[in-house]
């Protein structure tokens, strides 16, 4: 396996990595900014809250039939059409700002068809590295896909804050600019994205999104996953939730909340840079056991104690090995996945993972105010225990050796095979 400087002599891979660091630190702005506009625009939280589930609403409707679509047609034109669709959307809203006529309904509009470009963009996106990285180079990858999403995290909503200071519609501003120089990346890709053929290959596209699920089905690792992940995601948020929630009952100033939202950043880039070099040298299923456990040890202390430091030290300690974890097993599943089958193993696993997340705060929100802070984080960190005992129990999953024994597909792609068509 590669590590980083000899990853950054893939050409493609870097046009692709960097352009859509640019992209999703803009879209981090704008999702951030989002709720603020909305509370500014009507002195309504419920509009705000809207606001910001419309995004994901529009994200989750739309992925499975992304993953249909990355598995059809040329993934470079994918992701250019949703970077393209990005600038225009968000455009209309810096120059309706500049003008004085932003209203709700647009913003509204926007935040559900961002999302929907958004959602047609990542599975097309993670089927593009598959091609353009041979998969001994796919950890590195993937880790460096991770620091890209934490950089995001870490730094977009103090610069979305302080554009917003300036003009409400500024970051929509900057966002423009970066969904334009996510498309010149693109454009600048050499590789050919279209999947390959495939004889016999279903075309009604509810026997494709079957075939999908008939491929995750039988293929044990990613089953296991896919319950595991689903059920992690649900109450870590919650846990989350109620941490936040409760701090804020308590009085907490916002400055130390997002202290915590700063040091989950720093833990996360920290995590990503060490990834490739933690899935390098332990087995990758060894590797998701632990994982699987540091999902739950880090919350302890938050059982106990309320204060900001508690949950800074426990986001931190929870994201430094949660790019590792990610990163290989995000890259054991695209090693074995076909390439015809990509963009909906992907796309179904981010739809069982994020159709979860929005009952995270009603889950936490039931628990905060029935049974208390202290019983509420309890029951979800051993809920997350025993979460943790799905890879710990499964032979399948423990077994998954390191990337230099992984099962190697019959025919790479070279990383810089020129396009065959425009």
């Amino acid at each position: 396996m590669t590590g980083y400087r000899q990853l950054a002599r893939n050409r493609d891979f870097t046009t692709l990595w960097v352009g859509e660091t640019i992209s999703e630190l803009g879209s981090t702005m704008s999702l951030f900014v989002f709720p603020l506009l909305g509370y500014h625009l009507t002195g309504s939280t419920a509009v705000a809250a809207m606001l910001e589930a419309l995004g994901l609403l529009g994200m989750v409707a739309m992925m499975l039939p992304a993953g249909i679509l990355a598995d059809r047609y040329d993934r470079r034109k994918l992701m250019l059409a949703a970077s393209a669709t990005g600038a225009l959307l968000y455009g209309s809203l810096a120059l309706a700002g500049s003008l004085g006529v932003l209203t709700v309904p647009h913003v509204a509009v926007v935040a559900l068809l961002t999302g929907i470009a958004q959602s047609v963009f990542q599975p097309a996106q993670m089927a593009a590295i598959r091609t353009v990285v041979p998969t001994e180079d796919l950890p590195t990858a993937f880790s460096q896909n991770q620091a890209r999403q934490h950089i995001a995290s870490l730094l977009g909503g103090p610069l979305g804050g302080l554009l917003y200071a300036v003009r409400a519609w500024a970051p929509f501003a900057v966002d423009t600019i970066s969904y334009c120089v996510s498309c010149l990346t693109l454009s600048r890709l050499r590789t050919d994205l279209r999947p390959r053929p495939r004889n016999g290959a279903p075309t009604r596209p509810l026997a494709q999104v079957k075939e999908g699920y008939r491929f995750i089905w039988h293929q044990p690792f990613i089953r296991t996953l896919m319950v595991w992940s689903a059920i992690n995601n649900l109450v870590i948020n919650a846990c989350f939730f109620v941490v936040s929630m409760r701090m804020i009952r308590n009085g907490v100033q916002p400055a130390q909340i997002g202290l915590v939202s700063t040091f989950a950043g720093i833990g996360g880039i920290l995590g990503a840079l060490a990834a490739p070099y933690v899935i390098d040298r332990m087995r990758t299923g060894a590797l998701t056991v632990v994982i699987g456990w540091m999902c739950v040890l880090p919350l302890l202390p938050l059982i106990f104690w309320s204060a900001p430091w508690a949950a800074c030290v426990s986001v931190f300690l929870l994201l430094l090995l949660n790019p590792a974890g990610n990163a290989g097993i995000g890259a054991y599943r695209a090693a074995i996945t076909p390439d015809h089958l990509q963009g909906r193993v992907g796309s179904a696993l981010n739809f069982v993972n994020m159709g979860s997340m929005p009952l995270a705060p009603v889950v936490g929100g039931l628990l905060l105010s029935g049974f208390g802070g202290t019983a509420a984080i309890g029951g979800l960190v051993t809920v997350t225990a025993v979460a943790a005992m799905i890879p710990t129990l499964s032979r399948t999953m423990r077994s998954v050796p390191r990337p230099a024994d992984w099962p190697r597909p019959d025919r790479e792609v070279a990383p810089a095979q020129p396009a065959v068509a425009g």
